[in-house]
């Protein structure tokens, strides 16, 4: 959303990663001058998806644009309420699916009801607005609730690789030999 608003043109966020300028600029925006379905509300599911919402979001740039009479790629007047409509509505679906998880292992035994504890990181947990739903959720749920400050809660590649910097150390489930692997591009 954040490369498709061309948010790096925008003033306050040309030097700011594409979620680090939604955050900002919803803050002063107007989440209620765009609502935005939300994704997979059929499914009553633990399931994640967002490709529904990036469809509807681009659907409404394009038609701001063209009551704009801008080309894509220039700064559209309400690109601040657009921003504060998407972020809430991850939000939201983020914390529905949550619940529906949190609900899910406690209904099948995987948690105790009692110290059961929720734990968020990753680059979705540098963001306040999902941070502070999700700290709701876990409260309102006699959840605990973790999450490392902002500064360590960047890209999960970062996480990852580093994890598999430490498998290999230790010997653990890492694959010596590519020989027989086939690789496919996406």
């Amino acid at each position: 959303v954040a490369r498709r608003l061309s948010l790096r043109k925008h003033p306050e966020c040309h030097s700011m990663a594409g979620g680090k300028a939604i955050e900002h600029l919803a803050q002063t925006g107007n989440r209620q001058q765009h609502t935005f379905r939300l994704p997979m509300q059929q499914y009553r599911n633990c399931d994640f998806s967002f490709s529904g919402l990036q469809n509807l979001v681009n659907k409404a740039i394009i038609e701001k644009e063209k009551e704009e009479g801008i080309q894509e790629g220039e700064m559209l007047s309400c690109v601040k309420d657009i921003a504060a409509a998407v972020q809430h509505a991850v939000a939201v679906h983020i914390i529905q699916r949550t619940y529906r998880a949190m609900l899910f292992c406690i209904k099948n035994s995987i948690l105790s009801s009692k110290n059961a504890t929720l734990v968020v990181s990753g680059g979705v947990a540098s963001n306040q607005y999902i941070r502070k739903g999700l700290q709701t959720l876990a409260d309102a749920n006699d959840f605990a609730f973790l999450c490392p400050p902002p500064r360590l809660c960047t890209d999960n590649g970062v996480m990852i690789a580093w994890n598999g910097i430490e498998r290999l150390r230790a010997g653990l489930g890492v694959l010596h030999s590519a020989d027989g692997i086939r690789y496919e591009p996406k």
